[in-house]
């Protein structure tokens, strides 16, 4: 596969925002043991998770749009939080598919590329905060990428959290968690989306999956011998866009609500930021 052009990107922003809070079932134990009608709505500090994540974006002067991709809108139609948002424009809903990678690919062509970044994140990024916003916005900008997605270190978040269980990507010079933040930076960024959307369907067969990216890369990253920047080259190659990753040095960005123990864990952050 050819190697992507590497002329930097001139946009710059993000003007728009994506808050991904479809799921692929209705039935999430999570949401039940906290008693949410969905998980995007677990309370958090006395407010929808959701609501925490559009607030924040909205308050920030540079994003004019954000779009709310779930699987249950009329869930949102009686949140008053959202209400003014939604009657300005600022705010928008978009019916999530039963697929990530096709909801992602629907909100960006609603996001349209061609006029700038977009930003993406998660409806369970209930920590997230304009540090985080700032410190990955500005090092993305330093890049060449069309894509660029935060990661955390282990030692970042087992320094700041030692008891907080989290999925590794390991790479010869350390482990990354993911942050649940993408800035896609051009038009050609799309094209990560539409790979992920290949192999989503292969997700069930390895040896596909294995084959999609090359079976020389597979076997460099399971035996730990490609470093970070070294393994997203190898996966911009592969995709036919400049993906990099953006390590960032906050270990409160690693942490989503996936499972009971996080949202105790986010509840106790932010109770004990109240209490300084």
């Amino acid at each position: 596969m050819t190697r992507p052009d590497r002329t930097r990107p001139t946009q710059t922003g993000p003007r728009r925002a994506i808050v991904l809070a479809g799921r692929r079932s209705t039935d999430d134990p999570l949401a039940r043991a906290a008693g949410a009608p969905h998980r995007a709505l677990l309370e958090i500090a006395g407010e929808p998770m959701l609501v925490r994540v559009v607030k924040l974006l909205a308050a920030r002067t540079t994003i004019d749009q954000i779009l709310i991709n779930i699987d249950e809108p009329a869930l949102l139609d009686d949140i008053g939080a959202l209400a003014s948002l939604r009657e300005s424009g600022r705010v928008e809903i978009m019916k999530s598919t039963d697929s990530p990678s096709r909801s992602v690919l629907e909100s960006l062509e609603w996001s349209d590329l061609k006029a700038g970044p977009v930003l993406v994140t998660t409806a369970d990024h209930a920590l997230l905060d304009d540090d985080m916003l700032d410190a990955f916005l500005g090092d993305s900008e330093k890049t060449d990428a069309d894509l660029t997605l935060a990661l955390v270190s282990r030692t970042t978040i087992e320094t700041r959290f030692p008891e907080t269980r989290r999925t590794y990507l390991r790479f010869r010079d350390g482990d990354y968690s993911g942050a649940n933040l993408f800035l896609f930076r051009s038009e050609e960024a799309a094209r990560a989306a539409t790979f992920w959307r290949r192999v989503e369907s292969q997700r069930k067969q390895p040896w596909r999956l294995a084959r999609a990216f090359g079976y020389g890369s597979l076997l460099l990253f399971l035996t730990r011998r490609l470093d970070l920047a070294s393994a997203f080259d190898r996966v911009s190659t592969t995709i036919g866009t400049r993906v990099r990753a953006v390590p960032i040095e906050i270990a409160e960005a690693a942490i989503d609500v996936d499972k009971l123990e996080d949202l105790e864990l986010v509840r106790r952050i932010l109770a004990d930021r109240g209490n300084a």
